[in-house]
């Protein structure tokens, strides 16, 4: 399958780091800085400012230093003291080229940092916002975390980096705060698993802000893949796809946090050719499972503080149509408008920036076109006939040019058992399409 699952994006990068730059720094006497955040597929974006330019940032604590990728002609941004190296991430493919550049200043309201090393990546299909529906430019993640303490609100959709030196940990009988290491810049947190009613087993997982699913385990002496399972496209690493079986667990146990029936998949070994050494990690916790929790990570400290939100019981998240979607530029569509006097205004920006008004009252937006970029062999999607490549018209009668793509894809995932009319353009014609959406695991042994 081709295409990107825009619920499982995942950059861990292995590459050398060149040296330490100058730390991320408050105003002086400035205790901590309030950012507000996009939480969009369980990702943060957050926007920072590049030697001036404003771009949008994933905050991505699974990577050592800063990539900048997605730029386009319409992009202006000077970048500082360049060379080419090679990077290398997860993924099945071959290293690809990139630029390093020194000395950069990054800015985060208050926040800044003027010795930035930067990585920028020349490659169109590393391109986050076709998939997640808004503008990202690029990745950071231990560079922040490393210079404060971190307050991720997942639930107001807001952080506060401290200076360590002024943060006080509150006493709050509803928040635990437990160790994490710190290995090769990146954060790792002790959990257990229940797998197919076996005993817990003892896990330590890489910490993933910038992936989108909940846990990722690798099957070992241990820990077997449960037998209901199927394949799937997990998500894009740096250097290619990563396929491997999605499935659930029967709880994921953080503390004394308990989450019962969690979502899992155990990634193919292929994917991770570049890390030759996992030492005792056992997998990854990503965006799904965090955003259950407002966080406090303390990376100069070496410790993490949960406390549970009001999306801690919320059900996971399956692609039950099996169906992957992203923009691919734009389309025409008509309106046929009210009749009325004066001048006619719309708050609706679904339609696009661009409007032709006519005489006759019809009006001709340009919007977003949202294609089929990939479908599960054997989903309900698949068997009705949907195929790559075609364009999204319509979702249950609602066209979809009047939602963001993350609206749409909810739509076709809604529940189990509900029936799902798309209407689709082929080759100039319009077809519809129904199916149902199945449990994923009914058919499979429990």
């Amino acid at each position: 399958m081709r295409g990107f699952r825009s619920f499982f994006w995942v950059l861990l990068l292995i590459f050398p780091v060149l040296g330490m730059g100058q730390t991320f720094e408050l105003p002086e006497g400035k205790k901590f800085q309030k950012i507000k955040f996009q939480l969009v597929n369980n990702l943060i974006i957050l926007p920072i400012e590049v030697n001036g330019t404003e771009l949008s940032f994933m905050l991505d604590s699974g990577v050592n230093q800063p990539i900048l990728f997605n730029i386009t002609d319409q992009d202006s941004i000077q970048i500082n003291n360049v060379s080419e190296i090679k990077i290398r991430g997860l993924g099945e493919g071959e290293s690809i080229k990139a630029l390093s550049s020194r000395g950069n200043t990054f800015t985060l309201k208050n926040i800044e940092n003027r010795k930035q090393l930067l990585y920028v990546v020349i490659d169109k299909s590393l391109n986050f916002s076709t998939s997640l529906g808004i503008p990202v430019h690029g990745i950071i993640g231990y560079d922040l975390f490393r210079d404060f303490v971190v307050d991720i609100n997942y639930a107001t959709r807001t952080m506060k980096f401290y200076d360590p030196k002024f943060y006080t940990y509150k006493k709050d009988k509803r928040s635990e705060t437990l160790p994490m290491t710190i290995h090769r810049r990146k954060a790792y947190l002790d959990a257990n698993v229940l797998v197919d009613d076996v005993d817990d087993i003892p896990v330590h997982l890489l910490i993933d802000t910038g992936s989108t699913d909940a846990i990722w385990l690798f099957e070992d002496d241990e820990i077997g893949i449960p037998e209901a399972h199927y394949d799937d496209f997990l998500g894009k690493g740096l250097s290619g796809n990563i396929f491997g079986k999605r499935t659930k667990v029967n709880s994921i146990q953080i503390g004394s946090f308990i989450l019962k029936d969690a979502k899992a998949a155990f990634p193919d070994t292929r994917s991770f050719a570049s890390i030759k050494n996992f030492g005792n990690r056992n997998g990854s916790i990503g965006g799904e499972v965090l955003k259950r929790f407002n966080i406090v990570f303390d990376y100069p400290n070496r410790k993490v503080t949960l406390r549970k939100n009001n999306m801690f019981k919320s059900p996971f998240h399956y692609n039950l149509s099996g169906i992957t979607l992203q923009h691919d530029g734009v389309r025409m569509v008509s309106q046929r408008l009210s009749s009325g006097h004066g001048v006619v205004k719309s708050d609706d920006s679904s339609f696009g920036n661009v409007q032709i008004l006519f005489q006759d009252r019809t009006r001709l937006s340009l919007v977003p076109e949202i294609i089929v970029s990939g479908i599960r062999a054997g989903s309900p999607a698949e068997t009705a006939g949907l195929r790559e490549g075609d364009v999204i018209l319509a979702v249950n009668g609602k066209s979809v040019h009047k939602y963001k793509i993350q609206e749409i894809i909810q739509m076709l995932d809604e529940k189990k058992g509900k029936r799902i009319k798309v209407l689709i353009e082929r080759y100039n014609r319009d077809l519809l399409f129904s199916f149902v959406l199945e449990d994923l695991f009914k058919h499979k042994k429990p």
